[in-house]
């Protein structure tokens, strides 16, 4: 029988690797104490939908392997976190199939209306883009295009940082800020301040402040995990 060596340099980094996809996966869904002493909460514990309201069909949000996943059945609806937020940072992962669409709506107030009365921060696959529009990842959906786009393929894991304070939503997609509204600026229902036109019934700088974290079925597979929350009031 041959006897295979190799060199400790590359069994060094092998080791490296397979820690750290360890690490990872212990660390999906759980906080870390320094977030606990941040403030950071887990809307989402990886292991039920405890916490979570599903408005549209029974089956369009289940858990697998420790992801909140949106079957896409039914085509349509939300699932709700419970509490209502104004003021917050918010970090999730997300994974979308091939041409998969969903949305991360913030501050809705009519969980009938999500659409019109929340602010939808766009998960789409549009990796590969070179111009991304307000109707691509990491959009302000129908208001302002990302700067860039960072988004990964589909079947990979992407980070959403979202940092909504009074007037200012900013956006982190996979580490990189590629977009920032002054919601104040926005004073006229159905249109843009550069002009151009949006499908919203209201306009963004009259809109309740407080209101629902929730995320789309939009018809396709989608998966979230390490979904989580700190409070800035």
């Amino acid at each position: 029988m041959r006897t295979m060596t190799y060199p400790v340099a590359f069994l060094t980094g092998v080791f490296a690797l397979l820690t750290g996809a360890a690490i990872a996966l212990q660390q999906a869904n759980h906080l870390s104490e320094q977030e606990i002493k941040d403030g950071w909460k887990l809307l989402f514990d990886g292991e039920s939908l405890k916490g979570w309201t599903v408005v549209g069909v029974d089956g369009s949000w289940v858990v697998e392997d420790g992801t909140l996943h949106c079957t896409g059945k039914g085509g349509g609806g939300m699932i709700y976190a419970d509490g209502v937020y104004k003021n917050f940072e918010l970090k999730l992962d997300f994974k979308v199939s091939p041409r998969g669409n969903s949305g991360v709506f913030l501050r809705t107030w009519d969980k009938n209306d999500p659409v019109n009365t929340g602010i939808e921060v766009q998960v789409l696959d549009s990796y590969g883009k070179e111009q991304p529009s307000k109707h691509d990842c990491a959009a302000i959906y129908d208001i302002q295009a990302p700067s860039k786009n960072a988004v990964k393929p589909a079947g990979e894991w992407n980070t959403y940082h979202i940092i909504a304070k009074d007037n200012l939503i900013v956006v982190y997609l996979n580490g990189e800020k590629v977009n920032e509204v002054d919601l104040s600026r926005w004073t006229e229902a159905g249109r843009n301040p550069d002009g151009t036109p949006n499908k919203f019934r209201y306009a963004y700088n009259t809109m309740t402040r407080p209101g629902y974290i929730a995320l789309q079925n939009h018809g396709n597979p989608i998966w979230y995990r390490n979904i989580k929350i700190k409070p800035l009031d």
